[in-house]
């Protein structure tokens, strides 16, 4: 009876080292690629920030071309003798002048 055991016995055993082994192999990898994770989510590919800089050169080219619209519109009235319009026609400039620059624009 213990003889017919053996055999299985040694089996299990041989199964159970490549199990063994493979949690092993886990534990030790495991921070290992926790680490690779966080660092992937800490920094920026460079496709990422070519990407980035492309949304903010065309939201700063939006901005730029309502401001121009508004300031042709402001140009007229200051034309017709709207001292107001004049002075917002100016502080548009400034403001164009400044994001052409690439300049920060005040909030």
């Amino acid at each position: 009876m213990h003889a017919a055991r053996l055999p299985t016995l040694a089996f299990a055993a041989l199964a159970l080292q490549g199990c063994l082994a493979k949690a092993a192999v886990d534990v030790v990898t495991l921070p290992v690629r926790a680490v690779s994770a966080g660092v992937d989510a800490a920094t920026t590919s460079q496709s990422e920030a070519d990407e980035k800089r492309g949304r903010d050169i065309r939201k700063r080219e939006e901005r730029i071309g309502k401001l121009d619209r508004e300031y042709a519109k402001a140009a007229r009235r200051c034309g017709d003798g709207d001292d107001g319009a004049c002075e917002r026609a100016a502080a548009l400039s400034e403001e164009i002048e400044a994001l052409t620059r690439g300049e920060p624009r005040p909030d």
